[in-house]
Formats: structure tokens, sequence, C-alpha cells
């Protein structure tokens, strides 16, 4: 029985190796991908635009790990003050990547501009579709982790770390589906009821109908671009088509385009679904990161054991 030390262990190096996966391949598209690995990408090459090293990580991967050092015991829970010292500090430290929409967010912060503003502005100039990016996904994994049996909690941070620097509602709400099912995988919910218990209570109706039919399409119809409902489509489709931590990582990151953050989208889901134990050694050993990992997600462990909400509890509202 997998226990769920190991599914909290599993969410995050899951999400790293996702990330870690699909990196050397992101912008590739399906086909050239297909033609190089003909049965699936599934080491840890390395390469690609960003000259990655074998088991290294990109900011999908950082995002996370900045995110889960700004989250705390009672009673605050998420230290905004905290969380924007951590993603200016990797900002300032000259990362390979950093999205649009992060990248714009983080440049008000660092001029001063309050978190409460500084993706709300990005997200009015760049128009509905434009700032509705798959940022606020790629990282969000930590506060399931952290607020399990916490349901406002969960809602409330979840929304808020999305909205420092994406603050379009797909966006802020796409992050509250991911982690609802993360939830409910760390729970030994069966995959046929991850959807439904993803957008319970969600209010935004395209990230509810990018869940509900993630399933039902086929590979070719599943798009895997940078906007948050192809994103998070793309990782409930891998997720439930597929079996085993190992395909549908593999499928995720074989559907091209953004394949590191849908690799670390799917990693986490995954990872809280079938624990450690299923990730292959040989993707856990070469993986960069992996003491940090392992140990922020015994911590949120500890710490969510002293909360006495649910899931069950309050339906959530968007600050």
């Amino acid at each position: 029985m997998t226990t769920l030390a190991e599914r909290y262990a599993g969410c995050l190096v899951g999400l790293a190796c996702g990330d870690a996966l699909g990196g050397p391949v992101e912008f590739e598209s399906r086909e050239e991908i297909a033609a190089a690995y003909p049965g699936g990408l599934r080491d840890l090459v390395g390469g690609g635009w960003l000259d990655l090293a074998p088991g290294e990580v990109t900011d999908d991967t950082q995002m996370a790990l900045a995110l889960a050092r700004a989250l705390t015991p009672e009673p605050i829970g998420l230290d905004m003050d905290r969380l924007v010292a951590e993603f200016l500090a990797w900002y300032r430290s000259a990362p390979k990547d950093i999205g649009n929409t992060v990248g714009a967010s983080l440049r008000l912060l660092d001029e001063g501009v309050p978190w409460e503003e500084a993706g709300l502005r990005v997200h009015r100039a760049a128009g509905e579709r434009g700032a509705a990016g798959n940022g606020s996904v790629m990282r969000c994994a930590p506060v399931a982790l952290r607020f399990r049996r916490d349901r406002a909690g969960l809602v409330r941070a979840s929304i808020d770390s999305a909205r420092v620097t994406h603050a379009n509602p797909r966006s802020t709400w796409a992050a509250v589906a991911v982690n609802q099912a993360i939830v409910h995988l760390l729970g030994g919910g069966p995959r046929e009821g991850v959807a439904e218990a993803a957008v319970a209570g969600v209010a935004e109706p395209s990230v509810v109908a990018a869940v509900r039919g993630a399933a039902d399409r086929e590979a070719a119809e599943v798009p895997s671009g940078g906007y948050v409902l192809d994103t998070v489509g793309a990782a409930f489709w891998a997720l439930l088509r597929h079996d085993g931590f190992e395909e549908s990582v593999v499928a995720a990151v074989a559907l091209g385009g953004d394949a590191d953050t849908t690799g670390a989208v799917t990693g986490a889901l995954a990872g809280a679904a079938y624990g450690l134990g299923a990730i292959p050694q040989r993707w856990r050993d070469g993986l960069q990161p992996r003491a940090e990992l392992k140990a922020i997600a015994e911590r949120l462990l500890a710490w969510s054991e002293r909360e006495g909400g649910s899931l069950a509890g309050d339906e959530p509202t968007e600050p």
C-alpha cells in the first residue's frame, strides 16, 4: 500500500522529473519528438534550447521550490512577503528561463509595486487570453501538500500564489483545480473521480470545462502550449488516459510545445496518485534537487497533519 508520505514525496519529485524530462524538448513539435524518440522520451537526456544538463530543472521546479519555502506552519500558512522575496531572489539570480508573464510581473515587483497589483497590471495590459499563462499551475503543488486538510486555506493560498504573477481568473482557478486534484489523489482517491474533485466549487467555467473534457480527447486533439487551459487539459488527459507514472509523464512530454510545464503538472498529479516508488529510479537518481524536494515534502506533511479542516468544508470564493 502506498503511504501518504510516499505520495507527498512523489508529488514534488514527480513535478521535478516531469520538468527535467520535458525541458530538453520544450518548444519542439510532437512530430519532432516522435522522430527522435520513437518509443517516447524515457531518459533525462539534457540539451534543448536551454542547454540543460541531464536532470537539470527549469523555472517550473525553481518557482515551486520558492513557493514551498514561503509556506509556513499555522497561523499564517502562506507568507506572501516571503513569497515575493523568494521570487525576486530567483529573478535576480539570472535563471536560464523566465516566462513572459512571470518576467513582466517580477519586474514590477522589483520596482516596488505591491504584490496585489503586479499580476493584475500585467493581466490588464496583456488582455483576456494573453495573461492566462500556465505559470500559475506549474508551481502550485506545494500548496496542496500544505493545505491538504484545509479547503478554505487551499483555495485562498492557491489563488494568492497564482495572482502575484497571473491574475487572470483562468490562471488562478486552474491552480485551485490542480491542487484539489492533488489532494484527492493524496488521499488515495480513484483516478476516475479526480476531475470532479478538481472542479468542486471552481468559479471559472472555462477551467471546469477543460478539466471535465480532458479524458474525452485523442492525442491529436490535445493542445500543449503555454495557455493555462491547454496545460491543465493536457495534464489531466495524460493522467486519465495512461496507466502508471512513467507512461503518464512520457505521454505528456510527447505532446511537445510547452513540454516541461505539461510534464511538471502531470508529474505532480501522477506522483500524488502513484507515490515516490512508482517514479523510475533512473529519473530519481539523475534529478538535481531531489534532496530538497524530499525534505520539503516531509515538512509539509507534518504541517498538514496539524490542520483540523477538511476539503469537504466551505465552498471556495475568490478573495
